[in-house]
């Protein structure tokens, strides 16, 4: 067993286990609970009562945090010739097609969205085995597929994120960094938890949201009281 460093025994002693904090509580504590020598993000854990194997029990959406994530976002544009000078005004760390393209194909992958156009998804579709897996395969859904890529890239830079509720009914997601101020990270908890409220399944039968738990990088979790976050 790995022995716990004093770091670490000292943030441990500041969470009580058993205890339900609030939002508001939760987004004060987890800043002094991080004690990693970089910026940590902070992240959520909704666990939700659906059953993700059922089409009509899936939930899934996009969400813009007040405040943004803190996380330099890296933005791939796939789009035509046309659309290029659009994309990199609006801050596109890549733009193009068929180098990119290839470029994927030999396993290139630094970045963290992809953004492209109907009219290109076809041969974005053969990337789908490797973008797939890694969560990364543009979505109209998810705003990701558009004509407007210059509205999509401010959209993504500015704090937006999509998620979906894994296999195992949770939603997990960063909402801020350890160096935001306790009201930004409530601010941005909230409004990532009350969107995930107003998607509830009509087909979804008893508690909604089960578990609600807050920690920055390796920290321990904090348990969050539901009902502290307006339903």
């Amino acid at each position: 067993m790995a022995t716990l460093t004093k770091k670490r025994k000292e943030v441990i002693k500041k969470v009580d286990k058993e205890k339900f904090y609030s939002l508001s509580e939760a987004s004060e504590l987890v800043k002094h609970i991080s004690y990693t020598k970089f910026d940590a993000s902070v992240d959520l854990d909704v666990r939700l009562g659906v059953d993700p194997r059922k089409a009509n029990q899936m939930v899934r959406g996009i969400v813009t945090l007040p405040h943004g994530t803190g996380k330099k976002v890296r933005v791939l544009v796939l789009c035509t010739p046309d659309k290029v000078q659009e994309a990199q005004d609006a801050g596109a760390d890549y733009v193009g097609m068929e180098e990119y393209v290839d470029k994927i194909k030999g396993g290139w992958v630094d970045f963290d969205v992809v953004i492209t156009m109907p009219s290109i998804m076809p041969k974005v579709g053969q990337l789908g085995k490797i973008l797939g897996p890694r969560g990364l395969m543009p979505n109209p859904k998810s705003g990701t597929v558009t004509m407007d890529v210059a509205a999509a890239v401010k959209e993504v830079k500015g704090g937006k994120i999509d998620f979906k509720v894994d296999k195992s009914g949770i939603i997990h997601s960063s909402v801020g960094k350890a160096s935001f101020d306790g009201q930004k990270i409530f601010e941005n908890a909230r409004e990532f938890i009350q969107t995930i409220i107003k998607l509830k399944p009509s087909s979804a039968k008893g508690t909604y949201v089960k578990s609600i738990y807050m920690s920055s990088t390796m920290s321990p979790g904090i348990k969050i009281e539901p009902k502290s976050v307006s339903m």
